[in-house]
């Protein structure tokens, strides 16, 4: 079983950046997707962007250009660099992985992930 735990965030004005990262234990061979959730105070959770074990990486629109979804080779850590923060980007911040490739039309598919941490708040001031 893999085990996800993430850490970096905190409160940042607009316009200022963040990185956030989620560091994994257990089998992590076993994840083929790995991604960053996002939910707001009475909203649904968002697929905010999402990476596979090829390197493929999948972004919302809203984040495209200003987010960087990366991991490291072993898989231990997913990162979400996250620039030009907007007060649109509060919310608090999941990392999620999957053991089952994700692709453009299914990465935000919060339902297909089985394994989650416990979030980390991100809080962005304008």
């Amino acid at each position: 079983q893999v085990q996800l735990v993430e850490s970096g965030g905190g409160s940042e004005q607009a316009g200022g950046s963040l990185r956030l990262s989620c560091a994994a234990s257990g089998n992590t061979r076993s994840t083929d997707c790995m991604a960053w959730f996002r939910q707001a105070p009475g909203k649904e959770r968002e697929g905010v962007a999402a990476i596979d074990s090829w390197g493929s990486t999948y972004y919302t629109d809203t984040v495209k250009g200003r987010f960087t979804i990366s991991q490291d080779n072993a898989k231990s850590t997913l990162y979400l660099q996250m620039n030009s923060l907007k007060p649109e980007d509060s919310a608090m911040y999941y990392c999620a992985a999957r053991d089952r490739a994700c692709f453009k039309d299914n990465y935000g598919d919060s339902g297909a992930y089985a394994i989650w941490g416990q979030g980390t708040r991100v809080t962005v001031s304008s």
